[in-house]
């Protein structure tokens, strides 16, 4: 990976394709390094014709962390959103958001789709609402609008505690590996178990990248400070595809319908069998929409444009 200097911070980055492609940029979820994207679902974007970044949130794998800093008490966090009263956090998504354009400066690319996952759809909707120049098309994946709504904020309680559950220390490899196999097998897709090996490496490298969880409570903080966020996702002007789970148990599927009522013009589709995770039997198919997303929102001619690359690495 290439770590580049990006809003202030150090960001482990990976740069995948031709460098005179468009642009695409894949934002990760809560406390997972970008290694979670499944290979199959990035060479498929890829072989369709775009140059894919992909790189670790801060407080996340190779990226800056902010341990110097205390996590904060997230129960009290989730009861004061959920009370609608202001959360105290160390950064927000709006920080997250300048993070990702930062990262995009840092490779020359004036203008990228923004495709987002769980946090990472948050983080793609802030990026597509502030800086709307910067982005052909959003594509917000599993994700939420911040409505306090309980029927909407949340999912079954055994979700909810399997991403809350303490890793094992970070060393031990193996231990994390069966601790990503218990919070997936919670949130994830039926038939998790069907899809336990092929879905081992990828746990694998997230080991190796190393989990944190005092940045990933504070990310979720970072989430929970920045609070509803539909009057600002109203402002949203891009082509926008909204992919949601039937049977998300983490994040409900209403929330992803109210995404799609509140972001203007937004698609919606509600995708059969998929859980909150990328199940390997549903990227082609994801991939393949996607990629249709993406290439309607483009501008005549970009495709015969080619970009000038110019990532400043880190020392």
């Amino acid at each position: 990976m290439t770590r580049v200097r990006a809003n202030g911070i150090e960001i482990d980055c990976e740069d995948w394709g031709d460098p005179s492609a468009p642009p695409l940029v894949l934002v990760m979820g809560l406390g997972m390094p970008a290694v979670l994207w499944p290979d199959e679902f990035v060479g498929a974007l890829v072989q369709s014709g775009y140059r894919v970044i992909t790189f670790d949130n801060r407080d996340c794998g190779g990226s800056t962390r902010f341990d110097h800093l205390p996590p904060g008490n997230v129960l009290r966090g989730i009861f004061r959103a959920l009370t609608r009263r202001p959360v105290a956090a160390h950064y927000s998504l709006d920080d997250m958001a300048a993070d990702t354009v930062g990262v995009m400066d840092a490779h020359g690319i004036r203008r990228a789709h923004v495709v987002g996952a769980s946090m990472g759809g948050m983080i793609g909707q802030v990026v597509a609402a502030r800086y709307p120049d910067r982005v052909w098309s959003l594509t917000s994946i599993m994700s939420n609008t911040g409505n306090p709504d309980r029927r909407l904020a949340f999912g079954h309680w055994k979700a909810l505690r399997a991403i809350t559950s303490p890793p094992p220390p970070p060393d031990d490899h193996a231990a994390v590996v069966r601790h990503l196999i218990r919070v997936f097998g919670a949130i994830g897709s039926p038939g998790f178990d069907e899809n336990l090996e092929r879905l081992k490496p990828i746990f694998e490298r997230v080991a190796e990248r190393g989990l944190s969880r005092s940045g990933t409570e504070r990310q979720l903080l970072a989430i929970l400070r920045s609070g509803d966020r539909r009057e600002l996702l109203r402002r949203i002007e891009v082509p926008t595809l909204v992919l949601h789970g039937a049977v998300d148990p983490l994040v409900p599927p209403a929330a992803g319908r109210d995404a799609a009522a509140t972001i203007p013009g937004a698609t919606l589709e509600i995708v059969d069998g998929m859980g909150h995770d990328f199940p390997p039997d549903l990227m082609a198919q994801l991939a393949l929409r996607i990629v249709a997303h993406c290439r309607a929102a483009e501008p005549a001619g970009l495709r015969t444009v080619a970009a000038a690359p110019t990532a400043a690495v880190a020392g």
